[in-house]
């Protein structure tokens, strides 16, 4: 597959809105309008409703690894990093809803277990303990992804590892606010209104 086409495919399935979708199927309205405007899983739970808050988080990591998964098909390399790359960049500017959407969070541990599964578990569990400890979902996610180039460095191949930069380098973009909120101590915690 061309590096081209494997950037188009990711990108077309990343930019699939889940969380928007969801959330209007679901009656609740446009969750742009709802606590930090963010189309992703962490904002969905803070419309209450936690099943969907999974359906999003489970579909938004599935699109990530579907266009891996399509790419690695094709042979491994540059087409795999352009399709990674590809959704990652889909789910954060969305063509559909003006290039505005999501902090890229499970989207990116969905390219990463589809690329190699070893990296994306190790940077799931880093955000899992970081949660558990911080209850502060976005500073667990900066954690988790400053690490997976180290994770990849250890259990993957050159690939993974320019994948894993470029996907910590993606989600410390999107995290800028967050980051000032962070170093404010004003960053909402896990389940809290943004």
């Amino acid at each position: 597959m061309p590096v081209v086409q494997a950037f188009l495919l990711g990108y077309l399935l990343g930019s699939i809105p889940f969380g928007l979708v969801l959330t209007r199927l679901a009656g609740l309205g446009d969750i742009r309008r709802i606590g930090s405007g963010n189309i992703g899983a962490t904002n969905v739970l803070r419309t209450g409703n936690k099943a969907l808050a999974a359906a999003t988080l489970l579909l938004d990591g599935l699109k990530g690894a579907v266009a891996v998964f399509v790419a690695a098909r094709f042979g491994a390399g540059d087409p795999v990093l352009a399709a990674g790359t590809g959704a990652v960049l889909g789910h954060a500017f969305p063509v559909w809803i003006g290039f505005r959407g999501g902090k890229t969070v499970a989207t990116s541990y969905g390219v990463l277990i589809a690329a190699a599964w070893p990296v994306g578990l190790c940077a799931g569990a880093v955000w899992f303990i970081m949660a558990g400890l911080s209850r502060i979902s976005s500073f667990a996610a900066l954690v988790s992804f400053a690490l997976a180039p180290v994770f990849a460095a250890l259990l993957a191949d050159a690939t993974t590892v320019k994948l894993a930069l470029v996907i910590a380098v993606l989600v410390f973009v999107r995290h800028h606010t967050n980051i000032r909120r962070l170093i404010a101590g004003t960053e909402p915690r896990i389940g809290q209104k943004a």
